[in-house]
């Protein structure tokens, strides 16, 4: 069981694909952090955040998960608007 609320049965493919994406990661944190992003938001992205969603996934799930928890900085190409309205949907404080 994934977790997810969404039925991808309203979305195109593109989003279908990259909110399966978001819930199978490898890490079951980062499954619920980006999955849950994806559950809310995905519908309403434009197509340059889901470009920037989409590049932000081929991301390492340490990386993604110590950019949001602060244990690490995030690298300025990863800081993005897109990652900015990730970090705010998180209650992140990036470092």
């Amino acid at each position: 069981m994934s977790g997810t609320t969404l039925s991808g049965a309203g979305l195109d493919v593109r989003r279908r694909r990259t909110h399966f994406r978001a819930w199978h990661r490898g890490m079951r944190e980062t499954d619920l952090i980006l999955g849950r992003f994806a559950d809310a938001q995905i519908a309403d992205l434009s197509e340059s955040e889901l470009d920037s969603f989409e590049l932000l996934l081929d991301e390492q799930d340490r990386d993604i998960l110590a950019w949001l928890t602060g244990e690490a900085p995030t690298p300025e190409h990863a800081r993005t608007p897109f990652f900015l309205k990730l970090a705010a949907f998180t209650g992140a404080t990036l470092r």
